[in-house]
């Protein structure tokens, strides 16, 4: 022994030598030298063990590489150390650092460590690298709170959970080459709040595999937005943050918007489920009712001694009954007749009986409706835990709800259908299975982590496998949660975001065997809940189900196992993987008719699922890793039975005959009671002789059962009155019951009682039956009765519409402490001193605020959808502790309130909070927003389900940014106050009476508006959210505006083209296109209200909308616009007059500068109508297809009869819209019209006037004419001026039907010779004509001609025809022609509002005012809408000067302006040359036929 000891002091002293010599210290003098030492290095070979370190006491850095070193040894004469090396050794642990308490930085990577320990002393640590080990948990770190930068790279790491919680003042962070795989891991680093460096994926290591996952970069910098660097990139650039704040804040607001959607299918189901209740619940109420009224009928017949002092309830309640004064004859008959006594009591207690089946019938129905309410709440909450894993897992985990046109739907389907076995079931006589839903898991990490298992097995050395066969060993099993846990919703969601757990966790959780049970059949994996089920309702745990199979829902996971190398079991061996230490599973063949052990050949795979080897036998597989299963598949089932019994029924609905004539045997039996004469008013006579009584103040007992009485205002008077019954009556309230000392006992029941308010002043009161009402406020009716009702023993108010009835008992029992009976349940000591409890916490109170208050001053990272306040007090415990000394402004911190269901009526003691940022008071019964106005840095409110009517009170709270008032009973949104909340972007009003969205327009900055389930009907609520460019979602659904508008969806979609989603639904881009194909360019009452600014639609008279792209009219209902006489659409693209043929009243239409094709569009034989046709066809008075029912095949052609339209139409402006077959604009249609206005067109040929008789003016100036045809003016008699001017017209035919023309423009045409000048004698009623422009009129040598030929015409070429000139042309003629003009006569003049319409006028009435153009060829202006007052004269189209204007025309025009200057005419109207100068208009007095019925002036608006 001491040779040893010598030996290894020897090798010891060599060792420090080695130490001494690589570090330039002489051994020999060591003891010297040695305390003045600082550092120490030695590297590779040479130090094999920590020794000789206590020659050095000072020593503060040592770096100890590539040595065989197993444990740290030999520094406890190092106190002064700070930094220690020592890496590429081989230690297994850390220890013998307990005197280094001054250590700073500790290099131990490159080693065997396989735990983080001991290191509880180096509270001065900051630097810790235990890269390279084997180090599996992290651990051990709670007393580093110094710590900064801590490596943990390339270990075995696969969570990180809350271990590094305690260091506070981490900045660095490397976590690379580990094996986390959740983002969930990553969310807990957001608690570091130093943390600037991370690394999970730096280039010398390979990288996590949640690194792999999509959306890594953008989690990781939403939930730690100060980090600088990320995996070695720098990101601290502020762009990086806010894309990353962005894009999860808009995952936030889309899941927010499918949770929502999911839990108002939920509502949705509850309204089905409950009207389903209310029509079963029909019959059983009627019958209980007719049932009910005939026991208290003859309960108040039957004398005291046969009641024996206590009558019982059709329930099974009692109260107490005293001898009844106000008994019939029949009692009488009763005390004589001992038998009569015997059949009421017979009849009584069969009254009784039939009650209580019908009560059970109702229990039967309301347990039927609470379970599937149960079930449908568990699969809503289900679908929101999956909305909620997608979204923390940031699309990681997508869960897929499967539908009959998915291919692996029907797959799956078949897969489980192919695993039933009807013989397995059929002692439950089950028939078949149905299929209700089916989800596929998208786990993209469980996916990873198990290819990358597969992979290493398939490459594994050790492994017989190969790339060909390891499919054959890939299963389909199934798994069922273990119904023992009572976690089964645990469980499941466990599994898909984390997959199964490892044998150990499986053996810890479920205490049973250490591998994860599956199997390939459906009743192996149905058997233990099917046990577990049926052995609770044996033992009577299930209320009223009436199922019989009470086990009818379920559900399992499929999930894909690779089973590899397996041996079968036998039952009863035990599950220990060291038994099989070369196998991945085993199994137990389970099969019935197969019991012996299963052979190692290949087994055959089912018809369902081929692949792997799966036996038609059915075995339970347990399988030893859980990394080897994949879940893929859920799927929720119900069992059907062998009668096809619905799944729904309550065994209610079989022999309602047979009851209804039981009960009608029973109201037959004797005696039958005579039908009595009900009292509708009751007076002091009526009172004594109902009460056999002599005086009012003997009666006691008062029965006023089944009378129509709704007020008993005497009965006050009756102060000796103890028992009162008013059942089956029509009292609303119970005003007239108080003030009665002495009344113990009052039954209301089966009346109409909305209220209690008016009792008053019932001392005595022991029990009161409320059952069978109209109660709805649980909290003003206990209110009541707490105060004037002091000794309430019992009180029964069952049957009653209470608003959330799951709180009423409860809130009874809160406030009337002295009852001992409700509902005909007596209430328990601890029951009562719990509702106490409860109502003592209804009220804001100090020790309330410090239970629910919080003082953290910003918002978790999280991507919970909760409100901040919910979140906080979710994650973080309360900010003061029971016993916690409280500073004077204590309240001044609290920045966040949870009083979500706390019973509270009223927000008080609110006043201090200063600093509050963010509230909820969910749940609750609060009436008005007060109590706020001190809590002005209010980010966020919550107040859903309460009972507010109005926003009043949040006026001042312009920080808001998201208000939540679900559930209430606004009835609008107050502008005022909305305009006063600036800041807000999220508001939620669902579930309220709102009819309107006007005020919303106030709030400019929303982003999510969630408006479902009001009372919005009118599209015109669409136009108050124009203006909010910053709304992306909204939510209608439920409003009455989505059944009534057609089109709802793609019509809000191109009013809001910036929406993303609507009513929980993404708008896809297909929608915008169809938005914009059928609403693009549509004239709506909506559109005119915008422009106009009020709805007051049968006010308006003038409409100017121009350049507004309109292409269709739809102002329907057209009778809204009743009063419109004028309508101006310039600049526009119609294609017809499309809905304005449906006017009434339109006296004016101008559609210049459109692509007016017809009035109607023309049908086509030959080609189909095109897709824009087509879908144009689908919108009412949309112009596509929509013709008159009447029409024929001859509407076709140019010609035919076609059925008048718009008979009031008397001008019409088209110029400028490219026509060139006036044919097919079927204006003969028009036929009361008086001017018609088709300039700058393509006309080539005069035709379809046929049906305008009653036409005035026409212009045709600036088209392709040519010749006029034999039918162009066939019916135009009364035709007065007629413009042609610059078109192609050579030759002048066909006018003689003009016989009243007085005005003829032919100015700029190409007529050549005199002599068709000739052929306008025709026209005896000629008085103007214009030639300027055409060849015959050079050099004005026409003149003379026609002065002598047109022996009528005044003007010719805008000149007067004087009487020398005519004189000179008549030089061979004796007499001249008398002239009846004289210059200087002034004639009167009327104004003429409407645009270019010539009045009637006789031949002979002579014209001082010219005009070289005809009329008034525009004459509104801009997007002006005229009001009624206005002179439409003051509003004119300006026109450019048309390019053939010269200077004749300037010449005539200043000759005219002369001429009307010198005769003193008036200036009524201003109209417009061809060329574009203004000129004046005026016509004789005597005609004041004018486009309006009022003298030419628009109607008053």
């Amino acid at each position: 022994m001491i040779q040893s000891e010598k030996q290894k002091h020897r090798g010891d002293e060599e060792v420090v030598k080695e130490l001494c010599m690589a570090n330039g210290v002489s051994y020999e003098k060591i003891a010297q030298e040695g305390s003045n030492v600082r550092s120490l290095e030695i590297f590779f070979s040479g130090f094999p063990c920590m020794v000789g370190l206590s020659f050095f006491p000072r020593l503060c850095h040592l770096t100890i590489v590539a040595q065989d070193i197993k444990h740290i040894e030999g520094l406890e004469c190092c106190p002064l150390l700070r930094e220690l090396w020592i890496v590429q050794c081989y230690l297994t642990g850390i220890s013998g650092l307990q005197n280094c308490l001054q250590l700073e930085k500790l290099y131990i990577y490159d080693n065997h460590i396989c735990e983080i320990n001991n290191l509880e002393l180096q509270i001065n640590l900051e630097v810790l690298w235990l890269n390279n080990n084997c180090i599996t948990q992290i651990q051990g770190l709670d007393t580093l709170q110094n710590l900064k930068e801590l490596n943990l790279a390339d270990n075995d790491i696969e969570k990180i959970g809350h271990s590094l919680d305690p260091n506070v003042s981490l900045q660095n962070l490397n976590l690379s080459g580990n094996k986390i795989r959740s983002f969930k891991e990553l969310t807990l680093l957001c608690r570091l709040p130093h943390l600037r460096e991370l690394a999970l994926k730096d280039p010398m290591s390979t990288p996590n595999p949640v690194c792999l996952l999509c959306n890594y970069e953008t989690h990781v910098l939403y939930h730690m937005p100060g980090l600088q660097l990320l995996d070695t990139c720098d990101v601290s650039s502020k762009q990086i943050k806010e894309a990353a704040e962005s894009t999860v804040m808009k995952k936030m607001m889309y899941y927010n918007m499918r949770v929502r959607t999911t839990q108002r299918k939920l509502a949705e189901i509850r309204l089905s489920l409950m009207e389903r209740k209310k029509t079963m619940l029909q019959l059983p109420e009627e019958c209980i009712r007719a049932l009910n009224h005939a026991l208290k009928s003859l309960e108040r017949e039957v004398p005291a001694s046969c009641k024996k002092s206590s009558c019982t309830l059709e329930d099974g309640s009692t109260h107490l009954v005293e001898g009844s004064s106000d008994r019939s004859d029949l009692t009488t008959d009763i005390n004589r007749d001992p038998a009569m006594e015997h059949k009421i009591l017979s009849k009584i207690e069969s009254l009784r009986e039939r009650l209580e089946l019908w009560t059970r019938r109702l229990d039967e129905i309301e347990a039927w409706y609470e379970r599937d309410l149960t079930r449908a709440t568990n699969t809503m909450e289900y679908t929101v835990q999956f909305l909620l894993m997608e979204l923390e897992s940031v699309g990681n985990i997508r869960l897929e709800v499967g539908c009959s046109t998915d291919p692996w739907f029907t797959s799956c389907c078949d897969l489980l259908h192919s695993r039933f076995s009807h013989s397995d079931f059929k002692v439950h006589s089950i028939a078949g299975i149905k299929i209700n839903r089916l989800i596929r898991i998208h786990n993209s990490a469980l996916r990873l982590r198990f290819e990358d298992k597969l992979h290493t097995l398939l490459a594994s050395e050790e492994s017989t496998l190969s790339l060909q066969n390891y499919k054959r060993r890939l299963e389909h099993l199934f798994y069922a949660a273990d119904p023992e846990r009572n976690s089964e919703k645990e469980d499941i969601l466990c599994i898909l975001e984390e997959g199964f757990r490892t044998a150990a966790e499986q053996h810890t959780a479920l205490q049973r065997e250490g591998a994860i049970p599956l199997s390939n059949s459906l009743s192996v994996t149905e058997q233990p809940r099917i046990e577990h089920i049926l052995r609770q309702a044996s033992q009577g745990n299930s209320k009223h189900n009436a199922d019989t199979i009470p086990f009818r829902h379920g559900q399992i996971i499929v999930s894909k196992v690779f089973v590899g190398h397996s041996t079968p079991i036998r039952e009863g061996d035990p599950l220990d993987r060291s038994r099989h230490p070369r196998v991945f599973s085993v199994y137990r063949n389970v099969d019935t008719k197969h019991r012996t052990a299963i052979s190692d050949e290949r087994l055959r795979s089912t018809k369902t699922h081929p692949g792997p080897e799966c036996s038609p036998r059915r075995r339970q597989w347990f399988v030893f890793d859980h990394e080897l299963i994949l879940p893929e598949y859920i799927i929720y089932f119900e069992y059907i039975s062998e009668d096809q019994e619905h799944p729904h029924s309550t065994g209610s609905d079989d022999t309602p005959s047979n009851d209804i004539i039981l009960d009608r045997e029973v109201l037959n039996m004797e005696p039958v009671l005579p039908p009595q004469p009900k009292l509708l008013s009751l007076d002091d006579k009526i009172l004594l002789n109902v009460a056999r009584a002599n005086v009012l103040s003997q009666i006691t007992v008062l029965n006023l059962h089944g009378n129509s009485l709704s007020k008993i205002k005497e009965i006050s008077r009756l102060t000796a009155l103890r028992h009162l019954t008013i059942s089956f009556n029509e009292f609303t309230h119970l005003d007239d019951i108080s003030h009665m000392p002495n009344l113990e006992f009052l039954d209301a029941s089966y009346n109409h009682l909305v209220t209690l308010e008016g009792l008053r002043r019932l001392g005595q009161l022991k029990q009161v039956d409320l059952r069978w009402n109209k109660l709805t406020k649980v909290r003003e009716e206990t209110a009541v009765l707490r105060k004037h009702t002091p000794a309430l023993l019992k009180l029964d108010t069952r049957y009653n519409p209470w608003n959330r009835s799951e709180a009423v008992r409860m809130t009874i029992l809160g406030r009337l402490t002295t009852l001992t009976h409700l509902d005909d349940m007596m209430v328990t000591e601890e029951e009562a001193a719990y509702a106490v409890q409860m109502a003592a916490g209804s009220k804001i109170t100090q020790a309330s605020l410090l239970a629910r208050s919080h003082t953290n001053s910003d918002r978790p990272r999280s991507l919970s959808l909760l409100s901040t306040a919910q979140l906080l007090c979710l994650l973080c415990p309360a900010s003061w502790g029971l016993h916690r000394e409280l500073e004077p402004d204590w309240t001044a911190k609290i920045t966040a309130l949870n009083f979500d269901s706390q019973r509270i009526s009223k927000l008080i003691n609110l006043n201090k909070l200063v600093n509050l940022r963010w509230a909820s008071f969910n749940d609750n019964n609060i009436s008005k927003v007060e109590g706020l106005d001190s809590c002005l840095k209010l980010e966020e409110l919550s107040l859903n389900n309460n009972s507010i009517n109005t926003l009043n009170g949040l006026s001042k709270m312009h920080c808001l940014n998201k208000l939540s008032v679900d559930g209430n009973q606004l009835s609008s949104l107050d502008a005022s106050v909305l305009e006063q909340l600036p800041n807000l972007s999220f508001l939620s009003v669902e579930n309220n009476c709102i009819s309107s969205l006007h005020g919303i327009q106030r709030v400019r900055c929303l982003l999510e508006l969630y408006i479902g389930n009001n009372h919005i009907s009118t599209s015109r609520n669409i136009y108050y959210l124009k203006g909010l460019t910053n709304l992306i979602i909204l939510d209608l659904y439920g409003n009455a505006l989505l059944e009534k508008l057609e089109n709802y969806r793609i019509y809000v979609v191109f009013h809001l083209p910036f929406l993303k989603a609507l009513d929980g639904i993404a708008v896809e881009v297909t929608e915008c296109e169809s938005a914009k194909d059928m609403f693009g360019g549509r004239l709506t009452p909506d559109m005119v209200a915008e422009k106009l600014g009020h709805s007051n639609y049968t006010d308006i008279t003038y409409i100017t909308l121009q350049s507004c792209s309109i292409r269709m009219v739809d102002l329907s209902p057209a009778d809204l616009f009743c009063s419109l006489r004028s309508v101006n659409l310039d600049h526009n693209n119609l294609t017809s007059f499309s809905g304005l043929i449906y006017l009434p009243n339109i006296k004016a239409l101008c559609l210049n500068y459109n692509h007016i094709e017809s009035i109607l569009p023309r049908l086509k034989t030959q080609a189909p109508l095109t897709n824009r046709q087509i879908l144009h066809s689908k919108v009412h008075s949309s112009g596509y297809g929509q013709h008159s029912p009447s029409k024929g095949k001859g509407e076709i052609g140019p010609t035919g009869s076609l059925e008048p339209l718009m008979g009031s139409l008397e001008v019409l402006h088209l110029s400028h819209n490219g026509i060139s077959n006036m044919a097919n604009l079927q204006l003969s249609r028009l036929t009361n019209l008086k001017a018609l206005f088709l300039q700058g067109n393509e006309i080539s040929q005069v035709e379809g006037l046929e049906g305008l008789q009653q036409l005035r003016e026409l212009v045709l100036d600036r088209n392709r004419i040519k010749a006029l045809a034999d039918n162009s003016f066939v019916a135009q008699n009364v035709l007065l001026e007629l413009h042609l001017a610059e078109n192609r017209i050579r030759e002048l035919n066909h006018l003689d039907p003009l016989t009243e023309l007085r005005k003829l423009f032919l100015g700029m045409n190409k007529l050549q010779d005199i002599t068709e000048l000739d052929k306008l004698e025709v026209l005896p009623s000629l008085t103007e004509l214009s030639v300027v422009g055409n060849p015959v009129a050079k050099n004005s040598l026409h003149r003379p001609a026609i002065a002598l030929r047109l022996s009528q015409l005044q003007v010719l070429d805008g000149v007067m025809v004087t009487l020398e000139e005519r004189t000179r042309a008549e030089l061979l003629s004796a007499e001249p022609s008398p002239c009846s003009q004289y210059p200087g006569a002034s004639l009167p003049t009327t104004e003429i509002n409407l645009p270019g319409l010539l009045p009637l006028m006789p031949r002979s009435t002579p014209l001082r005012g010219m005009t070289i153009s005809g009329g008034l060829q525009n004459f509104m202006h801009g997007h002006d809408i005229l009001p009624s007052n206005v002179d439409e004269s003051h509003y004119t189209y300006k026109h450019k000067k048309h390019k053939h204007s010269s200077a004749v025309h300037r010449g005539q025009a200043d000759i005219t302006l002369r001429h009307i200057r010198r005769t003193g005419s008036n200036l009524p109207t201003a109209g417009l040359l061809h060329d574009g100068n203004r000129v004046i208009i005026t016509y004789p007095s005597q005609e004041q036929d004018s486009r309006f019925p009022n003298g030419g002036k628009p109607p008053p608006m």
